[in-house]
């Protein structure tokens, strides 16, 4: 082999090393930047979900404070202020009290002055006079559907049956059985009324301290619980026997025809327009009442026999009510002219 071909040989020999020799070195270049790139992972879109905002609910100091303590049971922490605060019921002062009278009337002349009129002309009311509860309720219960002079002498026998008016109790009365009480003309139903009276007072379910010692809602809520008291002879007993100021008899049709004449309407009121007629008189709608009373009587004249007639019809549709319902009775009682105050109930 001459020389120039064995120059040739090497010089094809040296430029397939060389170029075998870039080639692994660009192979282990890609290899080496294959290796160093990190893979990535195709990311899925996300997905926002809807969310509600979240209420915040306020915690009182007591709370918060019992929350922020761990490892601790919860304790019911009572504050002042937690405390339900009770409101006493306020009995008004009677009428009876000194000077509570004078300031009745000083009210009525200013609050209504078509009242004046009638004070003028009138002599003053008299709230002087009292009984034990349970005497005045059984005297209004012997006393209802008769003319006065027939209940003066049935209630005088009840009195001398009983031993005294000192003695006329719960216990007695029990004591008392329908056919004596017949004897001395006490029908078998009013019988019946006393006894539910005196049992009451026995079962404590009233006595003659709770009574006056209740406010007027709750008093004609007890006492319309009696068999044979409904509404009017409530209103008759808290007047003239409690001497509560701000009674008004709004069944009463003596006191609604008074209520008709002093504003000249052209119909007799109706019980559920009273209270809103006569709102002015409040806290003293009973001395004004006393006052529809007298203009009535004065109206009539002397001829009293129909107004006391009136006076037993409308306690008796009280009676034939209370025979059905034996709770509270609201009566709608008869449109004529009539004086239905302390005489026709027994004081």
């Amino acid at each position: 082999m001459d020389a120039k071909t064995q120059i040739q040989n090497h010089t094809n020999y040296a430029t397939t090393t060389a170029t075998a020799t870039a080639a692994a070195a660009t192979t282990s270049t890609i290899s080496t930047d294959i290796t160093n790139c990190p893979i990535q992972t195709p990311s899925l879109p996300t997905t926002k979900l809807p969310s509600r905002p979240r209420k915040l609910r306020k915690l009182s100091p007591t709370t918060a404070s019992t929350l922020t303590t761990t490892n601790e049971i919860p304790k019911t922490i009572s504050t002042p202020s937690a405390k339900t605060k009770l409101v006493p019921k306020i009995v008004a002062r009677p009428l009876s009290e000194d000077g509570e009278l004078d300031a009745a009337i000083r009210y009525l002349r200013s609050a209504d002055p078509l009242l004046i009129p009638l004070i003028d002309q009138h002599q003053l009311p008299t709230f002087d006079v009292f009984q034990p509860p349970f005497l005045a309720l059984a005297k209004s219960i012997l006393y209802q559907q008769l003319a006065y002079k027939a209940g003066t002498s049935i209630y005088t026998r009840f009195i001398a049956l009983c031993g005294g008016e000192s003695n006329v109790l719960p216990d007695v009365v029990l004591s008392l059985t329908p056919p004596q009480l017949r004897q001395i003309g006490v029908s078998t139903r009013k019988a019946s009324y006393l006894h539910d009276l005196a049992r009451k007072y026995n079962n404590g379910i009233l006595s003659d301290n709770s009574i006056i010692e209740m406010d007027d809602k709750s008093l004609f809520t007890m006492l319309t619980m009696v068999n044979g008291i409904g509404s009017w002879s409530v209103h008759m007993f808290m007047i003239f026997s409690l001497h509560r100021p701000d009674v008004l008899p709004i069944h009463d049709a003596g006191v609604r025809k008074g209520v008709q004449m002093l504003y000249g309407l052209e119909e007799l009121p109706r019980p559920s327009q009273m209270e809103h007629l006569c709102e002015k008189w409040r806290p003293y709608s009973s001395v004004a009442a006393w006052y529809m009373w007298r203009s009535v009587e004065a109206k009539a004249g002397p001829n009293l026999n129909g107004v006391n007639q009136v006076a037993r019809l409308q306690q008796e549709q009280e009676q034939q009510q209370q025979s059905h319902q034996q709770q509270q009775q609201f009566l709608d009682p008869i449109n004529a002219v009539l004086n239905l105050g302390a005489c026709a109930w027994g004081q």
